[in-house]
């Protein structure tokens, strides 16, 4: 049974991040320029001037964000930043979206339109002190998570409601075009974040469902947890063992009682750690 892990409402919960070494969640409410966690029980916060909606851990206490405008660290003891790269700064009509590290310490981050224009977002990659765009003309980037050998990517344009595979290189590059991994058009499912356990196994999060879905690695449907918010945004392994599941929510357009919080699920089954973003 899934249950609030945290009872603030997020206009649009996004970004979970399971901190390995703090053994602490991190998440966004990426409409009203925040990061949320919870600090030895206690609510926490940190408003921004932009909206920020996703972050990879560098070290125990510094965390690579993604902005609307930038990526940059951000030390969670002085509340300071550091700008490192820009990030679709000269275009005021996009935003980031969905992010994640991978195993070789690089940091994948998606963009859209603010207003999910069509096509006006991209996938890029950090890695090594560059920034490369990867994939273009995607309207909302989501589902950015990878498998357990780390050489394979899956992302979704959440307009499409495909969410695609790529195989990698030794560095992490994509080696070949995206496939589709899984087509949810006709169950009209649209696919937001996404994380992969240890099993390869793909649990996704599907807007308007109220539900994260489990998919097998040839992306067969499993099973599905169920949640008391319709838009579930994004979910996250974490806990000592890795088998708490955490997803967010977003209350935005919406009145329910529990939209827009933050949920934790006892899943039973192991998650990734997340990777280190190495500068």
């Amino acid at each position: 049974m899934n249950q609030i892990f945290d009872e603030r409402q997020c206009l649009l919960g996004e970004g979970p991040l399971w901190h390995p070494e703090r053994q602490q969640l991190f998440w966004f409410d990426i409409l009203n320029n925040r990061l949320l966690t919870l600090e030895k029980g206690q609510p926490k916060q940190w408003q921004f001037d932009e909206f920020v909606s996703a972050a990879g851990w560098v070290t125990q206490d510094a965390l690579l964000i993604a902005s609307e405008s930038q990526l940059f660290l951000f030390d969670l003891n002085t509340g300071q930043s550091q700008k490192l790269f820009e990030l679709e700064a000269d275009n005021p009509m996009t935003r980031s979206n969905d992010g994640r590290a991978d195993a070789f310490g690089g940091f994948w981050i998606g963009t859209m339109g603010k207003n999910a224009e069509t096509g006006a977002g991209s996938i890029y990659r950090f890695y090594k002190g560059e920034v490369r765009r990867l994939f273009k003309n995607i309207t909302i980037s989501n589902s950015i998570c990878f498998t357990p050998d780390g050489r394979a990517t899956y992302f979704a344009d959440t307009a499409t409601n495909e969410i695609k595979k790529v195989d990698l290189d030794a560095e992490g590059w994509p080696a070949a075009p995206p496939e589709t991994f899984i087509d949810l058009t006709a169950k009209k499912l649209n696919p937001d974040g996404s994380v992969v356990d240890a099993d390869g196994y793909l649990w996704n999060a599907q807007w308007g469902a109220s539900r994260v879905a489990r998919y097998s690695p040839k992306g067969e449907f499993v099973s599905a947890v169920q949640f008391s918010a319709e838009q579930v945004s994004c979910p996250a392994f974490g806990g000592p063992d890795l088998k708490t599941l955490f997803a967010t929510s977003a209350a935005d357009g919406l009145s329910g009682t529990d939209d827009g919080k933050t949920f934790v699920y006892e899943a039973g089954i192991k998650g990734q750690p997340e990777h280190r973003v190495r500068l």
